[in-house]
Order: C-alpha cells, then structure tokens, then sequence
C-alpha cells in the first residue's frame, strides 16, 4: 500500500486528509495497528521549537532620492552585512550590538544583537537604519539615517544556513569552576545538565533518513510557508544510529527559508547567553507525508526510543576529544532528573516541547482547512554524509 504527494494534497484540498501530530499519532498506531492507520492517516505534523544560531535575513530597503550604494549598515546599532548589491543587507543572529563589551569582562551579558533585530522586525517595531557609503557617479549619497518597520521593506527574508538539528549533545561540566556555553550556564561538578530538542516531535527525528524531507520540503517557518532550500551546513548524516535509524548524535541539518513578512512574532524571539551571545529562537513546523507504512511507522518514534550523548562542554567538547560521558533517552531527560556517574543531576531544556506541541497542532490545522499544500522534494538530503573538520596550516597562537 503507497501513497503519492498528487494524491494527499487532492485530499488536503478537499478536506478530507486525515492528519495527526508526532504525539498523536503514536497511540494512534498502537490501537489501529500499522498498516491499518496506514491507509487511513495522510499527514503528521512534526515540529520544534528553540535557539538556531545560524540564521538571518535579507533585507531590502528600497533607493533613496539620490541613490545610494550602502557599504556600511547598522540596524539599531547591529551590524549587517553589505558585500552585496545596493540597498540589500544580510543581518546575522549572533551578530552583537556596536561596543557591546562581550567577553571582555566576562562573563558577559549579551543583552541584545541580530536575533533580537529580527525579533522586533517580525514584531512590527520601529527600527533604525544608519548606513554610509563612498559615493559613486551612479549613487551619490554617502549616508543614509532613517527609521522604518518590515511593511516598509520591498523584501524581508529569512534565510538560515543551519536550523533543526536532528539530534544534539546533553551538557554537563565536570570541572570545578561554572562555565557559560551556548547551551546555558552549566554549575561546576556536574550540578546541572542541559539539553535542546523536542525529542518526539522533532522533524528530523520522525524522518531520520530523510525518506520526505529534502530539498524542496515545503516547512511552516515561523508561521510562514517556507520551504528547504539545501542541507543545512555542518549536515553529517554518516553518523552512529540506533536500531530505528535513530542517531545518537548531532546529524542531519536543514537550510530554511521563508518571507517574514508572514511570521508570527511568538515564534520568532531573540535570545541571550550570558557569557557566550545572542541567538534566535524559532518555531519551525514540518508535514511528513505518510506515503506508505514504513514511514509511518518512523514517525511513531517515542522519547524513549531517542538517546542523546552527555558531552562535558568544560574539556571534551572545545577541546573535540570525543568523549561520550553518557546517554539518556529524552523520556529520562526530560524527568527531570537523571544519574550519571553515580550522581543525580537536575536537568533543563532550552527547547520548548509545549511551543513545538502548538506548532504541531497549529499546521495540523492549516493542513485540516486545505491552506497548507505538501511539496514533493526535489532532491534527497546526504545520507552517507561526513564532516570534515578545520585543516589549520599557519602558526598555533
């Protein structure tokens, strides 16, 4: 028994498509039996919900009167990127506020950059754009300062490099001093620990082969209709995997893209580390089409079923020695509670399962109203896939 994407989308526009999210469907399975719920269920929604450092957005402002060809631009302080044509810029998430102090004193307290631009674009604010240029007998104008909001932009795009890891490291610092990472504070002899996934729900989680996402996937993004673009950079599917096809490790990587001038600002939120920067917080919601009853069954993958490797970010990780403390499955992390080395450790999540949970039932809905249309992809992502690491030829410093 098969499916194809012409098939499910006729249905989708019907109303009539069955769709379920990645918790729903997992009961759903045991009491129908797999080939049964096969038949009958069309789509599962899969989403997450957390920090994705490498994203951003291009932006463009349209041509003063006279023209200009900005090479410097900064949004309310933040710098952005110009290397490209005329009025575009290309603002990073992690990208700090002109003369934040960062780690000069650290630990520092990062209170605002790129994400939390793109947060109050996305938000409808007011910001301000300062740029200056050299001058051209085409554009003349050397300085621009101006205030506008995203309905004044021609263009706002999101364009992310890495989002949606498939799985990630669990944290914890062995050493005797606290350290501040981009997965938190974390106290000094293993008194916390931390995670980000959402475990179950997780889009890549539910499809770790990449059998229906690829290139081409259309993705709610925030809101929007977004779709992949490319693997994600860092994508590394040549990984170890569990019986399920499950990695234990970080993997596979999405490319997203989508218009912002869509999204919704509760899924799009600027983040602070202390002691490491900025970041984004984003929503990204994914429809697994369910083609035939093997992907159905992947999509019934339970917490339990998914481990995640305990790294210490103290020595092992900045120092790559590849060393694995432990692994727990997410039902165990997220107790709350687990033991390691003979110790019990609180743990916290930076990913927020009950905003992945709402993102899950949000598309289940503009799928179910026939507004979200699924989108065959066009090429697979690498599935035996390395990566590779920095090659460094010059002096050690």
């Amino acid at each position: 028994m098969s499916k194809t994407y012409a098939e499910i989308n006729e249905k989708i526009a019907s109303g009539k498509a069955v769709v379920l999210t990645a918790e729903e469907v997992i009961d759903y399975v045991d009491k129908r039996g797999l080939e049964a719920a096969a038949k009958e269920v069309d789509v599962v929604t899969t989403a997450t919900f957390g920090p994705m450092c490498s994203s951003g957005c291009f932006l463009n402002f349209g041509h003063s009167k006279p023209k200009m060809r900005i090479s410097e631009a900064w949004i309310n302080d933040v710098a952005a990127y110009c290397g490209i044509a005329a009025v575009d810029v290309y603002l990073g998430a992690t990208q700090l506020r002109h003369n934040d102090p960062a780690n000069m004193y650290p630990p520092g307290e990062f209170r605002y950059g790129g994400g939390h631009v793109i947060e109050e674009l996305v938000a409808g604010k007011k910001l301000q754009l300062f740029g200056l240029s050299y001058g051209t007998d085409d554009y003349p104008r050397r300085e621009v300062r101006t205030l506008f909001d995203i309905n004044d932009l021609n263009q706002a795009i999101m364009v992310n490099p890495r989002n949606c890891y498939q799985n990630y490291n669990v944290a914890v610092n062995v050493s005797d001093k606290r350290i501040y990472t981009y997965l938190g504070i974390l106290r000094a002899k293993m008194r916390n620990m931390t995670y980000c996934s959402a475990g179950q729900l997780a889009p890549l989680l539910n499809d770790p082969l990449y059998e229906t996402i690829g290139v081409g996937t259309s993705v709610w993004l925030a809101g929007a209709r977004g779709h992949v673009y490319a693997e994600g950079t860092q994508h590394c599917s040549l990984v170890e995997r569990g019986e399920n096809d499950v990695p234990v490790e970080g993997a596979g990587t999405l490319a997203l893209t989508g218009n912002m001038k869509e999204m919704l600002p509760e899924f799009v939120r600027g983040a602070s580390f202390k002691g490491y920067g900025v970041s984004l917080a984003l929503g990204v919601g994914i429809p697994i089409p369910i083609l035939n009853p093997q992907v159905l069954k992947r999509t019934t993958v339970r917490d339990r079923d998914i481990s995640a490797c305990v790294i210490d970010y103290s020595a092992d990780y900045p120092e790559k020695t590849g060393k694995v403390l432990g692994r727990f499955s997410y039902e165990e992390l997220r107790s709350g509670e687990v033991e390691l080395m003979g110790k019990k450790i609180p743990v916290t999540s930076l990913s927020s399962y009950n905003k992945a949970l709402k993102i899950c039932n949000l598309l289940k809905s503009e799928i179910q109203d026939g507004k979200f249309l699924l989108a065959e992809p066009s090429q697979r992502l690498p599935l035996n896939q390395g990566m590779q690491s920095m090659n460094i030829t010059g002096p050690v410093r």
